[in-house]
């Protein structure tokens, strides 16, 4: 069977996934839209993506028109309305794999609309971030479709594991998964900040060692710092969705929220150039200081 694969969002995720799969069997051709390829920069977003062995067309219309299976990688915020506009020009018989964090209520919603159009719906849980594994990362899918898409994927070499043929589980795991992880680095980022002024470092990150040896808390932290000051703001938006996770679970998301704050503060603070020069290779203590620099 020959696929026509079509992208949805040509970012760090669209790009990877794109690039992975351009060359397998039974993917006939690699199409992609992305906001970026119109207007000023347009040109030469999509002169790098034709360099890619990615063909840019120009709008959700034209990349429905051609795609047999289509992906959706943009950012949390707009799961919905990307879903939503890609309903309005799917083919029927369109399989949409929908890899964005979002809670399982938004994924049933933009399955409704995908499937009023006949399109078939499949939600995926992306399990950790996408760049050190590429396509292989591990992901769990949801819905009527899913067993038969896991298949495919497998057969191009993808960690997709089918989960339930309900759609929100998938999502579910996903998003209590983020409300730990996600929560996790904004605690660090706090801990480590609030540590490094006092002058204790050097003592909380051995009681830390301790009670978690199989940690490497200073590695740890350099990692979490230098992540969400890249991600920030996809974090934050990944964390109003596990916010609204938790309010379809019946209560108040107090931490998610908080969580989502403290990401977007980050991030804010990294558009504003407070951290550059700093890398993945930086140690925390660099990205802290940064931080207490604004005092």
């Amino acid at each position: 069977m020959s696929i026509t694969l079509g992208i949805i969002g040509f970012g760090e995720v669209g790009g990877i996934f794109g690039r992975g799969l351009r060359d397998k069997e039974g993917v006939d051709k690699v199409c992609a839209w992305d906001l970026k390829f119109g207007g000023d920069a347009g040109p030469t977003a999509r002169q790098a993506a034709t360099a890619e062995g990615i063909e840019p067309v120009g709008s959700m219309a034209a990349l429905c028109q051609q795609a047999t299976l289509l992906i959706s990688a943009v950012t949390a915020s707009n799961t919905l309305a990307v879903a939503e506009e890609a309903a309005r020009h799917v083919r029927p018989g369109t399989l949409f794999l929908d890899l964005n964090s979002a809670s399982p209520g938004t994924k049933r919603n933009a399955a409704a609309a995908l499937e009023a159009a006949g399109a078939h719906y499949v939600e995926a849980g992306v399990m950790t971030s996408v760049p050190p594994y590429g396509i292989r990362v591990p992901m769990l899918l949801g819905g009527a479709r899913a067993q038969d898409l896991a298949a495919t994927l497998a057969g191009w070499g993808m960690d997709a594991k089918p989960v339930s043929d309900e759609l929100g589980v998938a999502s579910a795991i996903k998003m209590s998964r983020s409300i730990m992880i996600k929560g996790l680095e904004a605690l660090v980022i706090e801990s480590y900040a609030t540590a490094r002024h006092y002058g204790v470092e050097d003592h909380v990150l051995p009681t830390l060692r301790e009670t978690f040896p199989q940690i490497d808390w200073a590695k740890q932290g350099a990692y979490f710092f230098s992540r969400v000051v890249k991600h920030g703001k996809r974090r934050a938006e990944e964390m109003r969705e596990a916010a609204q996770t938790v309010r379809e679970a019946g209560f108040d998301p107090f931490m998610a929220s908080a969580t989502a704050d403290k990401q977007a503060w980050v991030a804010g603070l990294a558009q504003e150039g407070l951290f550059d020069g700093l890398d993945a290779q930086s140690p925390w203590q660099a990205y802290a200081d940064r931080l207490l620099s604004r005092r």
